[in-house]
């Protein structure tokens, strides 16, 4: 049976802070030093993964690691504010880097902040790191435990055998044997649920008590609820349309059915009523 499915990020990167680092930063000659706290006083959200760092090129610095499940628009901004209140805090330079687990969509992300107001500018750069963009064989040839969960969004990484060969490596390693449900959790994604559970031998659920699963749950009942939305507007301008237009409106129903942006949506509700044409209509769409 699998031990506890709660494992935390610092946890993960705790298991070999260094060969993390060099990885993250680029910077061979880098040596791991504590991991700080990185709670602020001023946000009510802990940053990951905060870990002093030392090299002869750059002397004594932080490395601020922010994992997401998803990206999210908002995280420039957040990259911002961990890296001045670690540097505020702890009164040494900031590297900050950005990981990102699942591809969410086929936008660039970006690796900066910037903006400006009344001619100040504002700017913090930082690493991007995309793990389905990293060859799974680097989890394997460089030492690094923290990627093996997730060896199957890596690039490679959907194969059984990469997968089984992961799990092999977390068994043998009585530190590491509790990670096996980090990586049967994105096993999920790649493969069969049956599958992983004839790979893992144990029962599936334990999966249910991991914080990735909540994350996922969370986020499945927020799109299911806005999807409902989506479907009642639908159906209410279908209604509209026929009432006001008859059949021929009722022909603009397919380019509005694939518009997901509920304001847009509400913009043609509230169109049906105030436009005296199809035309007029067609302007909002």
């Amino acid at each position: 049976m699998a031990k506890s499915a709660d494992i935390s990020t610092k946890r993960l990167i705790s298991l070999a802070p260094e060969n993390w680092v060099k990885w993250v930063t680029k910077i061979p000659d880098i040596v791991a030093g504590e991991v700080l706290n990185s709670e602020f006083q001023w946000i009510s959200r802990e940053s990951d993964v905060l870990i002093r760092a030392t090299s002869p090129q750059y002397g004594e610095f932080l490395v601020l690691n922010e994992l997401q499940l998803r990206y999210k628009p908002e995280m420039p901004k957040r990259m911002r504010a961990y890296a001045a209140l670690a540097e505020e805090k702890y009164n040494l330079p900031a590297y900050p880097v950005l990981v990102n687990i699942l591809k969410e969509s086929d936008s660039e992300i970006p690796t900066l902040y910037q903006s400006e107001f009344a001619g100040l500018q504002a700017r913090q750069d930082y690493r991007v790191i995309n793990l389905w963009e990293v060859d799974v064989e680097i989890a394997f040839q460089q030492s690094i435990p923290s990627l093996l969960p997730f060896v199957p969004i890596l690039k490679g990484g959907a194969e059984e055998s990469t997968i089984q060969q992961a799990l092999q490596i977390l068994r043998a390693d009585e530190q590491l044997n509790q990670l096996e449900t980090v990586l049967a959790f994105f096993a999920t994604f790649v493969l069969d649920s049956a599958l992983v559970q004839e790979i893992m031998r144990w029962d599936m659920a334990v999966l249910r008590e991991s914080p990735w699963y909540q994350q996922i749950l969370r986020e499945g009942e927020a799109r299911g609820r806005q999807e409902g939305q989506r479907e009642e507007m639908l159906s209410g301008i279908e209604l509209g349309l026929e009432i006001k237009f008859g059949t021929e409106g009722l022909q603009l129903m397919p380019e509005i059915s694939q518009i997901s942006d509920l304001n847009r949506l509400k913009t043609i509700q509230r169109g049906i009523l105030t436009s005296n044409s199809l035309e007029e209509l067609r302007q909002l769409i």
